[in-house]
Order: structure tokens, then C-alpha cells, then sequence
């Protein structure tokens, strides 16, 4: 049976995060606030439970879980080959809604679904989602939707569509917007936008002139 945590109430907030990451540890899923849409995370290092995650979503590996992070430092262990200019747009849009498609390090042993070796990261700006993953750690996070159908801006919809598949809600009202991050593939020597969402290729170009932006 499900659970909800109210994340308005000090309280509830409190036990409601003590309660998403004891689910996570033991493989579950959850559901907590972003400051795009809703989102259901996992361990990004269990394999089974980014299957779940895959699962409950009606999603195949061919569409990889991203990885949200609670602070930029954990790059450090989680990427490689990270070029100063994807440094740039860290210290420009993070947290935000700026997803970077980056090379992961070797040695991480998970199973994200079919990334050819990169991760897709992101560091998210809300309250509740980082201090879920500050205290957890990495987790891999996709919208809280069956697949085919609109991402959620409250936990009303998420929970309509995913059910009991989930362990933990961490309901933190409506979110600011239905508009996803952009995507920036920081791989290769210029960075190349994937995906214009909430920051717009003007935006970027600020940092980083010499973006291009893929077909």
C-alpha cells in the first residue's frame, strides 16, 4: 500500500523523507516534487529497481533514466572528460531545469537501459527533491507517467497513474511549470542542445557562444 507524506506540514515533510529513503534503499520507488514536473526515482545503482522504475512507467530500455543529483560536487564521481564549458552551464543553471548528457565514469557499475556509455544529469530546484537526494545520494528519475501520457504537475495525477507501483508520495503541491529542462549534450568539443525546454538556446549561447543546436 502506498504511502503520501504532506511536505507543506513540517512534520509530514520530515517523516515523509525519512520514509523515501528507506524505500529507495530497499529498492523501491518513489514519487517526489521537481521544479518541472513530478518525477519517480530509484536507486541509480540497482539495476532491478531502475527496471521497476522502467516498469511502472510502461517504458523500454531504449529510453534510459536520467540521474538527478543533490549537488553539483557529485559530478566528480559520477562523469567523465567534462569539458570547462559544461562546468559553465553547471555554475550558470544549476539547480534548474538544464538536463546535461555527459560520459559516465567506467567503473560505475549500474544499468540506467541502453545509454552507449553517457548519463543524462540533472540537479534539480526544489527544496524537497534536494534534500531526498542530498541525503541518499544519485537517484534515477524519470517523469511520474505512464508512458504516452502528460507528465504531472501534482502528485494527485502521479499517484493516478502509477498507483500502489510506487511506495512513497512526497506530495509538495503543484509544481512551477509543465515545461521540461533542456537537454545539452556536453560529449563531444562544442556542446550541442538536444532539447529546447525551459532555457532557451539564447540563453545558453550566454555561457556558451558557440552552442549548436541538433536537427
Amino acid at each position: 500500500m502506498a504511502r503520501r507524506y504532506d511536505c507543506s506540514d513540517a512534520t509530514d515533510r520530515k517523516t515523509g523523507l525519512r520514509e523515501a529513503v528507506a524505500a529507495v534503499r530497499r529498492g523501491e520507488l518513489v514519487v517526489l516534487p521537481t521544479d518541472t514536473v513530478y518525477g519517480i526515482g530509484a536507486d541509480a545503482f540497482s539495476r532491478d529497481a531502475v527496471g521497476g522504475l522502467l516498469e511502472a512507467k510502461g517504458r523500454g530500455r531504449g529510453m534510459p533514466s536520467p540521474v538527478l543529483v543533490g549537488s553539483p560536487n557529485t559530478l566528480h564521481g559520477l562523469v567523465t572528460d567534462f569539458s570547462e564549458q559544461a562546468w559553465e552551464l553547471v555554475d550558470a543553471f544549476w539547480p534548474g531545469a538544464l538536463t546535461l548528457v555527459a560520459n559516465h565514469q567506467p567503473s560505475l557499475t549500474w544499468d540506467l537501459g541502453e545509454t552507449r556509455g553517457t548519463v543524462a544529469v540533472r540537479m534539480p530546484l526544489h527544496p524537497v527533491a534536494i534534500e531526498l537526494l542530498t541525503e541518499f545520494g544519485p537517484m534515477a528519475v524519470s517523469s511520474a507517467n505512464l508512458t504516452g501520457h502528460p507528465a504531472p504537475q501534482d502528485c494527485d495525477a502521479a499517484q493516478e497513474m502509477l498507483g500502489d507501483s510506487v511506495s512513497v508520495y512526497l506530495d509538495g503541491g503543484p509544481t512551477p511549470a509543465d515545461v521540461p529542462s533542456s537537454i545539452v549534450d556536453v560529449t563531444g568539443k562544442v556542446p550541442v542542445l538536444l532539447r529546447a525546454g525551459a532555457i532557451s538556446a539564447e540563453q545558453l549561447r550566454e555561457v556558451v557562444p558557440d552552442l549548436e543546436v541538433a536537427n
